[in-house]
């Protein structure tokens, strides 16, 4: 159960599709005064869960609209609460007009999200199928829909209530073993206990290794592309994006800002970015180039260090720039232009003296690419071909690696003293850790943070 959150009892109202011009304009309403609401404005009051066509009025009997209008009763609604839709033509002006006839008439501005934050504080969703509506919305990849689907069909939140019910029950297996010492003296045998523990931290691991697969889909990675002007920086950003979406010249220093471009390998999305080559700047716009460059590297989840298979100075930038590679990181090694020197495009064999993988290929004649894209895939650990993918978010990694480690630590106290006292307390502080990602032990800041980012309207 959730712990106890406070609830508004205000009916709220909100335009619930995009800003612009479209053919259909839907105006969502949620709260007590719905069924009024309705009446007032279309003169009647619609049937349940029934289609009513119809005018939209005004206090005044004016005619504001015309369409369709859907009554839905609590708790069958997606809030959970009585909710009316008006379905009408999908103008700015004419969707504005209904809205200020609505407000007037008592209801109050929709906060972004706060459709969804109702829906999961009257137990209609939990809270990561209400995080999975914002990432089906937003979703990039056909890949990324897919998951967040799973996710709001409960997916994600079936594997975290099957750890949560193992927990539970192993916590009330240790409490009743401590009050009922005298029952069965073989109770807490490490062989009844160990066993349990390590069956659960393999879930633990196994659904973190899923959840980083969800958070790779909806978030994908920031790729950085650096090296020396003329390196074929701008050749393969259009080759990767399948688009002159860069300048390519002769000229060194064409680029001088960041160029990003996003494509997706296999559902994975990618965000591609261009930076200005690496040299003693010849002007302050350069400069600033080359020290945007340096900034975007400290938010990279991958760099690309591309060099000229056809220069032989490359050394200079090697030594130079070397040291502000950041750490933690995967960072390949890109030789381009092999197409110039006959070298065969390819990934390399790791010598013991080379720090980072190294690639052969050819942005111009695409040699190398489709290595480079699988490669892309392997350091970063996505498989597009797992079935059941969810959605997840940087806080379910959280508390997911938490769950870990307190189960870590809670197997090494329980073989070095065996206090089951200890080991029930540490699998409560596991129970509790979980129960932030589904929301049944959670509080307003986090729910904050989590409903700020909606559309209004959802």
């Amino acid at each position: 159960m959730k712990t106890t959150l406070t609830t508004t009892t205000d009916t709220i109202v909100a335009i619930a599709t995009p800003p612009g011009r479209g053919g259909i304009g839907v105006i969502r309403v949620s709260g007590p005064d719905s069924a009024d609401l309705a009446k007032a404005v279309l003169g009647v009051m619609p049937k349940p869960r029934r289609v009513h066509y119809g005018a939209f009025s005004d206090s005044q009997g004016h005619v504001l609209d015309e369409g369709i209008a859907l009554y839905f009763k609590q708790p069958n609604s997606f809030t959970g609460e009585d909710i009316l839709e008006l379905q009408g033509h999908g103008g700015p002006i004419v969707l504005d007009m209904i809205l200020q006839h609505l407000l007037k008439l008592g209801c109050r501005m929709a906060r972004p999200g706060e459709f969804s934050e109702r829906a999961f504080l009257n137990d209609k969703i939990n809270l990561t199928q209400a995080e999975a509506i914002a990432d089906l919305i937003d979703s990039s990849t056909q890949q990324a829909a897919r998951s967040a689907l799973n996710s709001l069909q409960g997916s994600f939140s079936k594997l975290i209530d099957e750890l949560i019910e193992q927990l539970v029950d192993l916590r009330c297996y240790l409490e009743a073993s401590i009050d009922f010492p005298d029952e069965d003296l073989d109770l807490l045998a490490e062989d009844k206990i160990t066993p349990r523990i390590k069956n659960i931290q393999d879930q633990v691991s196994s659904t973190l290794k899923q959840a980083k697969q969800g958070a790779l889909i909806k978030d994908g990675i920031q790729v950085v592309i650096i090296g020396k002007p003329n390196a074929g920086k701008s050749s393969l950003l259009n080759c990767l994006a399948g688009s002159s979406r860069a300048i390519v010249a002769d000229i060194e220093g064409t680029t001088r800002d960041i160029i990003e471009e996003q494509i997706n390998i296999d559902g994975l999305p990618i965000n591609i970015i261009d930076t200005a080559g690496l040299r003693e700047p010849t002007d302050t716009i350069e400069q600033e180039g080359i020290k945007r460059a340096l900034k975007r590297l400290e938010s990279a989840d991958c760099v690309l260090l591309l060099e000229d298979a056809t220069d032989n100075k490359q050394a200079e930038i090697d030594s130079k720039y070397s040291a502000l590679l950041p750490t933690g990181i995967p960072i390949i090694r890109l030789i381009n232009k092999v197409d110039l020197t006959g070298d065969t495009p390819g990934l390399t064999t790791r010598d013991a003296d080379q720090p980072y993988p190294l690639l052969r290929i050819s942005a111009k004649q695409n040699l190398g690419i489709d290595q480079l894209k699988e490669y892309l895939k392997e350091v970063m650990g996505f498989n597009h071909i797992s079935e059941g993918n969810f959605t997840a978010r940087r806080r379910h990694l959280d508390s997911l690696m938490d769950t870990e480690s307190i189960l870590n630590d809670a197997l090494t106290q329980w073989g070095n003293t065996g206090a089951a006292e200890l080991l029930a307390e540490d699998m409560r502080a596991a129970q509790k850790r979980l129960e932030t990602i589904t929301g049944m032990f959670s509080n307003e800041d986090l729910l904050d943070v989590v409903f700020s980012g909606f559309c209004i309207g959802k």
